[in-house]
């Protein structure tokens, strides 16, 4: 698994010019890929390190604060193109990303272990063509995953 975690003020995620989801910050945008190996406890570890993370600012302007603590939510995008390699000619091929129908799957999973802990979450549609809207706060950008 390889996330992008954005701290934001505001994330969207359009489909054919039609708002399918969105996060009203403060809160996070999480680009999401899944590889092939992944599995349920990885996700479930992954998802409770989001939420938990201590990105946001308190009183004192320390990153002090979790998602959880300050009640924002989350926007989920998957993301097969976080596995592109492009260390070989100058188009990047993406074979270690799962296949679809696993990465499918294995993303609704992740998404439904967002969701057990009660912070509001939207997604994109995955595989669809989607205009990603963020606006980053800070910037606060950080790489997690099991092979980042």
């Amino acid at each position: 698994m390889r996330l992008v975690l954005q701290r934001v003020s505001y994330g969207a995620v359009r489909v054919e010019e039609q708002l399918v989801g969105e996060v009203k910050g403060p809160g996070l945008v999480l680009l999401v890929g899944i590889g092939p190996n992944d599995h349920s406890d990885e996700l479930r570890f992954w998802a409770q390190k989001c939420i938990n993370l201590r990105v946001f600012p308190d009183e004192e302007g320390k990153m002090n604060r979790s998602l959880l603590e300050i009640g924002g939510g989350v926007l989920a995008v998957s993301q097969f193109t976080l596995y592109g390699d492009a260390r070989k000619g100058r188009r990047p091929g993406f074979s270690g990303a799962a296949q679809p129908e696993l990465a499918a799957r294995l993303y609704d999973e992740f998404v439904g272990y967002l969701r057990e802990t009660g912070v509001p979450v939207a997604t994109g549609i995955f595989q669809a063509h989607m205009d990603v809207e963020i606006h980053n706060d800070g910037p606060v950008t950080l790489l997690l995953g099991s092979d980042c």
